[in-house]
């Protein structure tokens, strides 16, 4: 009977010692989940920053262009309307040309 009674303690000490690391690993898995949580939100704050970040970047470089064309559209308005100034006949003889063609795209 001794047999007995030490195979039923080292069992019920065995099963407690299962439901001990169970529960351990209960918490160590509840943590783990906690931590790729955070570690999920950390990556899309970091991929939001990034994407506005790239967005500001666009941004300011579609300003730059249009400046830089703005600043060429300029110009050509100058060199037009200096050229205009200095052959006034000529430049009216040009547009009435133009607007010629015009009426007879428009009229097919």
């Amino acid at each position: 009977m001794a047999t007995a009674a030490g195979k039923s303690a080292t069992n019920e000490a065995t099963t407690a010692d299962l439901e001990a690391d169970i529960e351990q690993l209960k918490a160590d898995i509840q943590k783990l989940t906690e931590q790729l949580a955070k570690t999920g939100q950390h990556g899309y704050g970091a991929a939001r920053r990034a994407a506005a970040d790239g967005v500001e970047q666009l941004r300011a470089q579609g300003e730059a262009a249009f400046e830089s064309m703005r600043g060429s559209a300029e110009d050509v308005e100058a060199q037009l309307i200096a050229k205009v100034r200095e052959k006034p006949v000529t430049s009216l003889a040009i547009a009435a040309g133009i607007g010629f063609l015009f009426a007879l795209l428009s009229r097919r």
